[in-house]
């Protein structure tokens, strides 16, 4: 099932794709009138997350009219697309060993290119990886990731302004999901089942601040905090769990085609993140998390980094995409 939210009047509403289009989920809830649950109802229609976390049977009701829906909602001129939720916190994990490596690979060859040649002959001598690329040890032993922030995200055809500090703006396709229930001390089982949605993400990133930062053997700040945007339609965990490990992507600057990512060869389980990051430690609904970057996802892997002017699309096939123009700081200012 897919889902949005739009303000229409002077309110939110969420919708539910059909097959001509998008209709409201309160109008179909509303067909089935329980004074008892009008509050919900109305919390329901308006706030995706909550649509979410509903009992099941109101989702497999939501579910099985949007499929009779024949019409769509009407003109869209009538409704104003909005993110489909605001995160409530961001952790973004990194799952992807290949991707890892591969990025090291991309940091030497730009920012240490003294030692980049000894690393690559390295590599060509006993075809394997240089082993100052492998992450850290304790990655190989429990998921690690950062947390990010959560006031920072944008929607699909959102400008995003290069950062002043900056002159290496990365994207990062990634998958991106939604808890839709609370999670404490959680098996990864638990954990699962509590996920609500998917959406496609990109972390944009500030490469040569972040090369300083990590430095410090403290984290990422500035190279991370000013920029995330996400796909404007959550699809619901059901659809998507049971294939996420077999879910391919692309990325695309000024509509050329640059890299075709996948999702296989996961470190981890999404159960097995979601488990860690609640050890100990109470998650709520709307929390937000990212699977890290995709093998290949990235400009560090590629070589390809972003200017003003630049459109940059990342997509995952049955998720969606996001669009972003680049453009420099001082005109979103005016």
């Amino acid at each position: 099932m897919k889902l949005r939210r739009v303000w229409r009047g002077s309110a939110p509403l969420v919708q539910v794709g059909c097959e001509h289009g998008w209709t409201d989920v309160r109008e179909i809830l509303n067909r089935k009138p329980e004074s008892s649950r009008q509050t919900e109802i109305d919390r329901w229609s308006t706030n995706l997350v909550a649509l979410l976390g509903a009992p099941p049977e109101v989702r497999a009701d939501v579910a099985r009219a949007a499929i009779l829906v024949k019409e769509g909602a009407g003109p869209s001129a009538q409704s104003r697309p909005l993110i489909p939720f605001e995160p409530r916190s961001y952790r973004d994990f990194m799952i992807y060993e290949r991707h890892a490596i591969d990025a090291a690979r991309g940091f030497v060859r730009r920012f240490m290119p003294h030692v980049f040649p000894i690393a690559r002959s390295y590599e060509r001598l006993t075809k394997r990886d240089f082993p100052k690329f492998k992450p850290a040890p304790i990655w190989y032993r429990q998921p690690i990731f950062y947390m990010g922030n959560h006031m920072s995200f944008v929607m699909d055809g959102a400008k995003i302004a290069c950062p002043s500090y900056s002159q290496t703006l990365d994207y990062e396709l990634e998958l991106g999901f939604v808890l839709a229930k609370c999670l404490f001390n959680a098996t990864p089982e638990e954990a699962e089942a509590a996920i609500g949605g998917f959406v496609v993400l990109n972390d944009f990133t500030a490469r040569d601040v972040q090369y300083e930062e990590m430095q410090s053997g403290f984290g990422p700040a500035k190279a991370k905090h000013f920029a995330n945007a996400i796909s404007s339609v959550a699809v619901t965990a059901d659809e998507v769990l049971p294939k996420w490990r077999d879910l391919k992507g692309y990325v695309r600057i000024n509509d050329r085609l640059i890299a075709e990512p996948a999702a296989k060869n996961a470190r981890w389980s999404l159960g097995q993140m979601l488990a860690y990051a609640s050890r100990s430690e109470r998650l709520y609904p709307g929390e937000f998390f990212g699977t890290g970057t995709l093998p290949g996802g990235s400009g560090i892997e590629t070589g390809q980094f972003l200017s003003p002017g630049d459109v940059i699309q990342v997509g995952i096939g049955g998720i969606g995409a996001v669009t972003n123009t680049i453009v420099d700081e001082a005109e979103l200012r005016t």
